[in-house]
């Protein structure tokens, strides 16, 4: 069985398994799905909010895909959940993402 459908069949029994779906995103991308990835992301941190990495990978990716305000945006959403889950290294860690972006004005 493929990482994709073992997963996938975790998600069968438990659709909101964070390190499931995580696992399942970022399999995704590394596969070159992005979209699918990031589709799998966005039902992530639905389900997970304060799940923090899910965003800064979604924001990569999406600067990755050229989509530099779609990852600003995640970014900032991924900067809040940082804080109020006292994560502060990852905070971090997307502001300096975020810092460096040339995003319109």
């Amino acid at each position: 069985m493929d990482k994709i459908a073992a997963l996938n069949e975790i998600l069968q029994l438990d659709p909101a398994n964070a390190f499931a779906r995580y696992g399942l995103a970022m399999e995704h991308v590394a596969q070159g799905r992005q979209e699918a990835g990031l589709a799998e992301f966005d039902t992530l941190i639905r389900h997970n909010p304060d799940y923090v990495p899910a965003y800064q990978m979604s924001a990569q990716t999406l600067l990755q895909m050229g989509r530099t305000v779609e990852a600003t945006e995640r970014l900032e959403a991924g900067i809040a959940a940082a804080e109020r889950t006292g994560n502060p290294h990852a905070a971090a860690e997307m502001i300096a993402m975020r810092e460096g972006l040339d995003t319109p004005s």
